[in-house]
């Protein structure tokens, strides 16, 4: 708060202890049954997390309406198989044979792994192949 908005509020303040003290006995009376009642209606609601909470709600949300789909089932199905298939593929397939061929022929060569890192080389095994 600005000092302008203390001023603001001592001054509410100070009128209100004012006109809280010169209030009469029945008055007082009133406003203590009025807040008792009032009080006695409350009821303290939990405040709502927003955490795993929520998650779960969505997940069982989910799963109460759609799991029991059968085409949803076997479109999920599929979609698992095909993406474990690829992965397999990906892991055994012929480019990791070509890989392990290259380097195996790179480590078991007569030449020296710098003489592949010479830029001239290239240029050299040109010249020699004609």
């Amino acid at each position: 708060m600005t000092q302008p908005e203390h001023e603001l509020a001592r001054k509410i303040i100070e009128h209100l202890d004012h006109g809280a003290a010169h209030l009469g006995t029945g008055t007082r009376e009133r406003l203590a049954a009025a807040r008792k009642a009032a009080m006695s209606h409350y009821r303290e609601t939990p405040d709502t997390v927003v955490g795993l909470a929520w998650a779960g709600q969505s997940i069982a949300r989910f799963a109460g309406h759609h799991l029991h789909n059968t085409r949803l089932l076997a479109a999920a199905a599929a979609i698992a198989i095909m993406l474990a298939g690829f992965t397999y593929w990906q892991a055994t397939g012929p480019a990791t044979y070509d890989l392990a061929e290259i380097d195996m022929g790179l480590l078991t060569d007569e030449l020296p792994l710098n003489a592949y890192l010479d830029k001239g080389f290239d240029s050299w095994l040109k010249r020699s192949s004609r």
